[in-house]
């Protein structure tokens, strides 16, 4: 048996999407943040989406003890490794016979313009033994070299990799934090626009509405601006999910914008998660006005002392008003792309 074998597939069983999943969290475990985006988890929990690929990395399997790596360069978010490591999960029936599974990536080819983005990783207890660099080229095969590529948390051993792969960077996504208290020290009072009322997010009645203003609003942005009915709803079956913390901004009837939070329960912070105006009502203090709500909400109603969101570094009016809001950079996230 060859050290490394990887396969192309379109869709994941259900077995071997929970591999995949537990790969996910192993690694995260190990680096702190999941290698694989919300976006990325959800589409390995689908039965499949058009424009989706899925490339497994299987291994021999080595029994627990056995000599694994520390920090491979081998992944978008690689970096660390917890020593003593029992090594990748059992992965069932799928795979051959004494084969585990111990990388994965995912291509995203459902934007119709920009290139394919990827994101990929590597068991933390395999790294330092070319399998990064293996599934970094299987990529780029399978995308005739036309590919983008996310290091979450841009991690050195990511950097060396994007090196190796003669990747080069183009993109930062910042994710800022700021501190929450009850007494909501130095957030603003929300000043709405005449005229325009607060409610919050009714599913089942408010999803077409939000689509068509979330389009809208991010049409410049098609990672968020293009997210469909489907993605909408995956999101509503989540744990997380809460239309308590989804703030509707309405001018009479029509939906003029809105603040999305997220809680992760398990970190204790809370996510600005999208705010978005429409293009109608920009300009006039609407965007402001509803992230002081939602992190009054964060603050007052769910506890929390931790508020976070992600913007692009280069959105300079955006991350001005975040700072004057009292968020600093907490990490970035990178993204790199072949050079055409």
């Amino acid at each position: 048996m060859s050290d490394r074998r990887i396969e192309a597939l379109s869709e994941l069983n259900q077995a071997t999407a929970a591999a995949v999943l537990d790969l996910i969290g192993a690694a995260a475990d190990a680096d702190g943040r999941p290698a694989v985006s919300e976006q990325g988890r959800l589409y390995v929990r689908r039965d499949g989406t058009a424009g989706v690929r899925h490339l497994l990395l299987w291994t021999p399997r080595e029994e627990p003890g056995g000599a694994v790596g520390t920090g491979d360069p081998g992944t978008s978010d690689d970096s660390g490794s917890p020593g003593g490591s029992d090594g990748p999960r059992d992965s069932g029936e799928e795979g051959e016979e004494g084969e585990e599974l111990t990388g994965y990536a995912q291509i995203d080819g459902t934007d119709p313009i920009e290139a394919p983005a990827a994101e990929f990783l590597i068991h933390p207890a395999r790294r330092s033994r070319g399998h990064g660099r293996a599934l970094g080229d299987a990529l780029l095969a399978a995308t005739g070299k036309r590919l983008r590529v996310w290091a979450h948390g841009g991690h050195p051993a990511a950097r060396h990799l994007a090196a190796v792969l003669n990747l080069k960077l183009f993109r930062e996504l910042h994710q800022m934090r700021r501190p929450l208290d009850a007494e909501l020290s130095g957030l603003p009072e929300p000043r709405l626009p005449e005229g325009v009322t607060v409610r919050t997010f009714v599913p089942g009645q408010d999803e077409a509405a939000w689509l068509a203003v979330n389009a809208a609003a991010f049409a410049h942005h098609p990672e968020q601006g293009g997210l469909t009915l489907r993605d909408l709803e995956d999101r509503e079956a989540e744990g997380w999910f809460d239309p308590a913390g989804f703030f509707l901004a309405c001018r009479g009837p029509a939906m003029a914008g809105f603040h999305w939070t997220k809680v992760h329960d398990d970190e204790g912070l809370g996510e600005v998660y999208v705010v978005g105006v429409a293009p109608s009502e920009q300009g006039g203090g609407l965007g402001k006005a509803l992230t002081s709500i939602g992190l009054r909400h964060l603050a007052r109603d769910r506890g929390l002392r931790t508020a976070m969101l992600y913007v692009d570094a280069d959105n300079t009016p955006a991350v001005a008003v975040y700072e004057r809001l009292g968020f600093t950079v907490h990490e970035t996230d990178l993204m790199y792309r072949t050079e055409n």
